[in-house]
């Protein structure tokens, strides 16, 4: 049976598209198969406003088996490690954040790891790259197709196309 997973992800800091286009390629490297990518679009960042602004995409990994959400997430983390990521700033600027949205359809909360990813359904420069791969994808907790909860979220902010 083919599972899929959706991973987040997010750039504000140097070659925005070039450190995007490094994470895939460091998932590609790290035996994730991932079959598609949404567009990239150029969003206002979140919270802490004093930033530059971020390209985001979202990809879709599948696989007959793939890694435990554990093991996702560490996978992601390496990745962001090795493109230069720090966290000395919360919700600061960063050369790439890698968010673990959604695997299969599982409900799981941990001390480190919440899915489906805790804000998922608030943040439209989530919900815009996710429609564009899966619209009828069901949140497994909210019970409702990616594209209504894009229709209905209280998040006016653009998230443009990139145009590079």
């Amino acid at each position: 049976m083919t599972q899929n997973a959706y991973v987040g992800l997010g750039s504000n800091l140097g070659d925005r598209a070039g450190y995007l286009l490094l994470a895939v390629r460091g998932m590609l490297d790290a035996g994730l198969d991932v079959t598609r990518l949404s567009n990239l679009y150029e969003t206002a960042p979140v919270e802490n406003e004093n930033q530059p602004a971020f390209l985001n995409m979202v990809a879709e990994l599948r696989g007959s088996t793939l890694p435990s959400p554990e093991q996702l997430l560490a996978c992601l983390l390496r990745i962001e490690y090795a493109l230069g990521r720090t966290r000395e700033v919360p919700m600061g600027p960063r050369t790439i954040d890698l968010d673990l949205l959604l695997v299969k359809d599982e409900q799981f909360n941990t001390q480190f790891l919440t899915l489906p990813h805790p804000r998922l359904h608030l943040r439209r420069f989530v919900l815009v790259p996710l429609n564009e791969l899966v619209p009828n994808l069901v949140h497994p907790v909210l019970k409702k197709e990616v594209r209504e909860l894009l229709a209905h979220t209280d998040d006016k902010a653009k998230v443009l196309r990139w145009q590079p």
